[in-house]
């Protein structure tokens, strides 16, 4: 019974062997072409010498290398211009990093600033709502940025759409009006600061000289330094109404009604009969012209 059991086995081997020898002598050499690298020709094959030509160890080891070592890989269409998945890629990346870019290089700073220092100064809490106030600085900064943006559009993303210039000049060329706008609103001793901090020497007037991670950080703080110096402006006449109505209070001997509560409707009256809105939106504006 062992003995026939072992005849088994080894009739199983030899079938398993067999199958595998026919397969592979079935299959036989695939060829593998490759362009030439002088005329591209894709009928050339990687295929050198046929087994067993080598009679000497000078030739086996000439032919040893049966492929090619070099191998080209050609993009048709659109000039070799960026995929649609790559393309998804780098849109989702821009989006993610779209609120950064907006507060850093942009004109958003400083009119959120001022709006919540007007809000403040009239001292209605939450009214407008953050999201108000949000909603209206992002309006205003799309409106004073346009120009830039159809400048980056024209410049930049066109011709790197019709495959006239390069990834690296389309970013040089789509980065230059950012540049032309922030230096337009950049006090230059903030770019001295920064450029002191960075050991690098500037002329005091060229912007190409002035690097990126510099530009920005010294634009951030001109652009809250003239925020600042709004919010002051708008504080005055609100703090005047402030003292009148303390004084008043103060004079009739009702000491213990809070000054902000009588003088807030007062504020209120003042700020929309000198159409405030209208001016400060506007001066506001006006300030990147």
């Amino acid at each position: 019974m062992m003995k026939r059991k072992l005849n088994y086995k080894w009739i199983k081997a030899m079938i398993c062997l067999l199958v595998t020898v026919g397969i592979l002598c079935i299959q036989g050499s695939l060829p593998v072409s490759a362009a030439d690298l002088n005329t591209g020709d894709t009928d050339v094959s990687t295929f050198r010498d046929p087994a067993g030509t080598a009679q000497t160890p000078e030739e086996l080891r000439d032919s040893t290398p049966n492929t090619g070592n070099i191998f080209t890989i050609s993009m048709d269409g659109d000039n070799g211009n960026i995929n649609g998945v790559l393309r998804i890629l780098i849109t989702l990346t821009l989006i993610a990093l779209a609120p950064t870019l907006i507060l850093m290089m942009t004109s958003f700073t400083r009119i959120i600033i001022v709006l919540h220092f007007t809000r403040a100064a009239l001292n209605t809490q939450t009214a407008p709502p953050n999201q108000v106030l949000i909603g209206l600085a992002l309006i205003l900064t799309f409106f004073i940025m346009e120009p830039t943006v159809d400048r980056i559009n024209t410049e930049a993303i066109q011709p790197f759409e019709e495959g006239i210039i390069e990834q690296d000049e389309a970013f040089e060329k789509g980065i230059q009006p950012l540049r032309e706008f922030m230096y337009g609103q950049t006090q230059l001793k903030d770019v001295d600061l920064f450029m002191d901090i960075a050991g690098k020497t500037w002329d005091g007037r060229t912007l190409d000289d002035i690097p990126l991670s510099v530009l920005i950080p010294s634009f951030m703080i001109s652009e809250l330094r003239a925020a600042f110096w709004i919010g002051f402006i708008i504080y005055i006449p609100f703090i005047v109404i402030d003292m009148v109505v303390a004084s008043t209070l103060m004079s009739m001997g009702m000491m213990m009604l809070p000054p902000t509560t009588v003088s807030m409707p007062f504020k209120i009256l003042l700020f929309v009969l000198a159409d405030g809105w209208s001016l400060l939106i506007g001066n506001l504006v006006t300030t990147y012209y």
